[in-house]
């Protein structure tokens, strides 16, 4: 059973929104919504957040339970929860994943990032982006090279992740 995603994958966007998901994607969805039956759609939240963002992150039915679970542990009426309901709760669209791996995004969604012809799919463990490729180009490269570009020479990628291991 597929439970993470991995990988980037650019799918061509028709004029209507339609959009093939990856199909390791696709497994990941599936294997995260509890009401998924073989051969049926799928659901998956898109979250469009707010103006610092300039794609879309789309999280599987699992995955958002345990963020609605986390801003329902918060206190009722604070800035922070209000902040973090409005970001993942009223900036979210649920979307239905197709029999055959598509999915619709409405256009206020493609506006939202400037979505042209080309989707770009990027993993993000638990989650993944969607990006205009040519957005994606132009501004994710350069940042992830930037984290890169400030460890020394020889050093292990892994080593940015060594408090987080677990022994």
């Amino acid at each position: 059973m597929a439970r993470r995603f991995r990988g980037e994958h650019t799918q061509k966007v028709d004029g209507k929104g339609r959009v093939s998901i990856p199909a390791s994607f696709k497994r990941v969805i599936q294997a995260n919504d509890p009401d998924y039956e073989d051969g049926g759609a799928a659901t998956l939240i898109i979250v469009f957040g707010n103006d610092r963002r300039n794609y879309l992150e789309c999280y599987t039915i699992t995955a958002m339970e345990k963020i609605e679970d986390a801003i329902e542990r918060m206190p009722m009426g604070s800035p922070q929860r209000m902040a973090m309901e409005d970001f993942f709760s009223a900036k979210s669209e649920e979307v239905q994943v197709d029999g055959t791996g598509r999915l619709v995004l409405q256009k206020k969604l493609r506006d939202k990032i400037g979505l042209g012809g080309e989707a770009h799919f990027k993993s993000a463990v638990d989650r993944f982006q969607i990006w205009d490729k040519p957005t994606y180009d132009a501004e994710q490269g350069a940042a992830i090279q930037a984290v890169f570009d400030d460890l020394p020479t020889d050093a292990d990628p892994l080593t940015l992740l060594a408090p987080y291991l677990e022994s």
